[in-house]
């Protein structure tokens, strides 16, 4: 919908503050009691949902044009979504979230995108992706692996590893475990392999609308070229474009993220565990596969107003809250594995803190964006955790990288490598 749909909100906003903090019952310290990263890092209201609705109303009014610091408040976003529980907890008639979209999406149709982010988009344009790495080399992390390669082959069930799994070394690892353990479990699974695309999710969060649209139509065209009814990933990134995007677009498919995947075969006995994994861990939600994670629900109604003052939608309208994303699955698993302990952070499932790798701003703003990371990785040390262990490549390699300077270290791991240890 159009920026200028939004000018209502941007009026009722009553400035309360709740974007900049986790729901008060919530909060455990006042350490760890603030949710958006760029109001924690910036320190000044633009850079919180609240500002940037002021932003928005003086943009589309005409008020202010375009600057470097406008564009600094507008791409600093991370679309983590944070914001967007929070203002759930006690209002209705508000979604902030969907607003800064429109306001990135807005800035690029002005042309005002940033020119890392036009970087990107010219790497996916060109080979598919958003790392700048050759397509041919999409698939092979999955080299010697007994795999069916689509559209070649037949499969149900393909397996989309994902811009940051396909050509992130280190984390290859991870997604051979995620399809040889369904292999193992006797499930056919094939993977596109160099003809895989990018699911289109982080240009999305950058405000790249169209690109994001062409991605979607071209993944949904070749899985159903391949015969594919179910697809599973590893991506957090990857799963909130499938789950929660592309049906926006009328493009239904079964999703499902590997936990969840792991989590079923576990309830049936198809994974066995041989041995003991002796750590202790804290996990973190990922905010595309957490609050992000919920299904879509199509809403085709009106708001009106109860005597021109008390807002109502007509059929009621979804109220994504984050409460019915993907948390239980993941920790199941954990708690699964023979010999794992798992303590809890203060900031958890829907009011998880932000890893600070989306939106965008880790290609353009690197300080902040391992500002944010650092700040998860502090929280997690607290718990007294040897490990840090999430589902997304992205939130991984993020913390990875601010690990340095950040004191005594904690291990970064991904679920499904922890799950492969205890099958050896």
């Amino acid at each position: 919908m159009p920026l200028e749909d939004f000018a209502g909100e941007m009026d009722r906003c009553s400035q309360c503050s709740y974007c900049k903090w986790i729901p008060f019952d919530q909060m455990k310290s006042w350490r760890f009691a603030k949710n958006c990263p760029s109001i924690a890092y910036y320190n000044f209201n633009s850079y919180s949902a609240r500002g940037r609705y002021a932003v928005a109303r003086s943009l589309i009014r005409g008020q202010i044009g375009y600057t470097d610091t406008l564009r600094r408040i507008i791409f600093t976003c991370l679309t983590c979504g944070s914001c967007d529980v929070s203002c759930k907890v006690c209002r209705y008639n508000l979604e902030p979230l969907e607003m800064v979209r429109e306001l990135k999406f807005r800035a690029v149709e002005d042309g005002q995108g940033l020119d890392a982010h036009v970087a990107v988009i010219e790497s996916v344009r060109k080979d598919q992706n958003t790392m700048s790495q050759p397509r041919a080399q999409r698939g092979d992390w999955a080299d010697g692996l007994d795999v069916p390669r689509l559209p070649r082959e037949k499969a149900e069930v393909v397996f989309h590893a994902g811009c940051r799994y396909s050509y992130d070394p280190a984390l290859h690892a991870a997604a051979r475990a995620a399809v040889t353990l369904l292999k193992n479990a006797g499930i056919r699974v094939g993977i596109m392999g160099e003809r895989e695309m990018c699911c289109g999710g982080r240009i999305y969060s950058m405000g790249y609308r169209d690109e994001f649209t062409r991605l979607a139509r071209a993944n949904f065209k070749a899985w159903a070229d391949a015969g594919v009814k179910t697809v599973v990933t590893s991506c957090a990134d990857g799963y909130h474009a499938f789950k929660r995007l592309y049906p926006r677009l009328g493009l239904q498919v079964e999703v499902l993220h590997t936990v969840e995947f792991i989590a079923r075969l576990l309830e049936e006995g198809k994974i066995p565990f041989r041995s003991s994994v002796p750590l202790t861990v804290t996990y973190h939600d990922p905010c595309h596969l957490g609050r992000q994670g919920e299904p879509y629900v199509p809403w085709d109604g009106v708001e009106k107003k109860i005597l021109n003052q008390i807002i109502v939608y007509e059929p009621r309208r979804p109220r994504y809250n984050g409460a019915w994303g993907v948390y239980d699955p993941p920790r199941a698993v954990l708690r699964a594995i023979p010999g794992i302990e798992l303590v809890e952070m203060e900031r958890i499932r829907e009011y998880s803190w932000c890893c600070g790798a989306g939106g965008g701003v880790r290609e353009v703003y690197p300080e902040f964006s391992m500002w944010t990371a650092a700040e998860r990785l502090t929280e997690a040390k607290a718990t007294g955790a040897e490990a840090l262990v999430s589902a997304c490549p992205w939130c991984e390699r993020n913390f990875l990288d601010a690990m340095d300077g950040n004191g005594e270290p904690v291990q970064v791991c991904d679920i499904v490598d922890l799950v492969w240890k205890a099958t050896r």
